[in-house]
């Protein structure tokens, strides 16, 4: 323990956790926008709900969707529409990904 008037100093772990949030996309705000949204191929949202246009990841995320807000319609894998396979990709190179570690300012 530290004395009253001694400040307490920051430790190196709580700086390294500090700089890896401030450095670290994770994929929120305008960065991850379209890569959630399943504009691009490689995004986060794969199928869309016919029904409300929602977008889940999976099927199982997207049955999970279903049961909980359609629950009176059966659910039918056949008429979800599968992003991924309606939108031609892009180069990889040419933007940054969600989760690389580093500034853009450079």
């Amino acid at each position: 323990m530290t004395g009253k008037a001694k400040p307490k100093k920051h430790t190196a772990k709580e700086l390294a956790a500090k700089a890896d949030a401030a450095l670290t996309n994770r994929g929120g705000g305008k960065a991850g926008l379209a890569d959630r949204s399943g504009i691009e191929k490689g995004g986060h949202a794969k199928l869309e709900c016919p029904l409300c246009k929602v977008t889940a990841p999976d099927m199982k995320s997207m049955k999970i969707h279903h049961d909980a807000r359609h629950p009176k319609i059966p659910f039918d894998e056949a008429k979800l529409t599968n992003l991924h396979a309606t939108v031609v990709a892009e180069p990889s190179n040419t933007k940054p990904k969600p989760g690389i570690r580093g500034s853009l300012k450079k």
